[in-house]
């Protein structure tokens, strides 16, 4: 059986009491635009990455005729200050299309997370919250309330159960099945009016800024324009393959029996 695998390319240094950050794709793209900015500017290193069964089965192709199969990444950087922490960053082209692959890319994540020796995490997600008429708020929802004062000078809104209600997809379920493990996590959350494959840099920004005081770091911002446009482009091309493969595998399941004229094609 086919599963949900982490394979690591490149030895990392060991990492002290490392901080995890998860940024994948969900509403406004927030997380993976922050996170994957992040890492872009940190210049983090990729040591790993991660595939699973639980991606739509196709390949992107590209330009150069070479082909890109959905997948995570896992990046590393070691601190460079006494006052700030190692981290672990994790982005990617997609999360599962169904429940159970939820589950398990999550506690895959998590067994290679132990490993790594990581206790703490934050989550980063955005929170569809209709039209903004002003600047987005970073909300946040924690593993445990113990732990909203270590992050209550930041500026978050931990008033989160009164506006959010559920956490859909990885940024949630890492926090909920983290804390079994003795994992600390808090979730950025951050205001958008944004859909999953519309990407809101003006929360993404919130979010980094605040990401920024947590972890006691200083990035250049005035790229994040570029970055999100590329992003976009990207994320649309996998949005119109996944909604094509989709279709034609629904039509395979209607009609099991019956000849196809069209092939189901994995060309994006």
């Amino acid at each position: 059986m086919i599963e949900t695998k982490i394979r690591v390319h490149k030895k990392i240094p060991k990492l002290d009491n490392p901080i995890f950050i998860e940024g994948l794709p969900g509403v406004g793209n927030v997380g993976r635009i922050a996170a994957g900015y992040l890492a872009e500017q940190l210049k983090a290193e990729e040591f790993a990455e991660l595939f699973s069964p639980h991606f739509l089965p196709f390949v992107l192709l590209h330009q150069s005729s070479a082909v890109h199969i959905l997948k995570n990444e896992f990046f590393y950087w070691k601190a460079k200050k006494s006052d700030q922490r190692d981290l672990i960053i994790l982005i990617g082209d997609s999360q599962s299309i169904d429940p159970l692959g939820h589950y398990e890319i999550v506690e895959t994540v998590l067994d290679f997370l132990e490993g790594l020796g990581v206790k703490e995490m934050i989550t980063i997600a955005g929170l569809n919250v209709g039209m903004l008429e002003r600047e987005p708020r970073v909300i946040g929802a924690v593993s445990d309330p113990e732990i909203i004062k270590n992050y209550k000078n930041y500026g978050i809104d931990f008033d989160a159960g009164a506006k959010v209600g559920t956490i859909v997809g990885a940024s949630g379920l890492f926090l909920g099945l983290g804390k079994y493990r003795g994992m600390k996590g808090v979730c950025l959350l951050g205001e958008t009016s944004g859909f999953p494959i519309i990407p809101d840099p003006k929360s993404a920004e919130a979010v980094l800024k605040t990401l920024m005081r947590i972890l006691n770091i200083k990035i250049d911002m005035s790229k994040l324009q570029d970055k999100v446009k590329e992003m976009e482009n990207f994320m649309k091309k996998i949005e119109k393959v996944q909604h094509r493969a989709i279709r034609q595998l629904a039509q395979q399941m209607r009609e099991p029996s019956e000849e196809k004229e069209e092939e189901l094609k994995y060309i994006g």
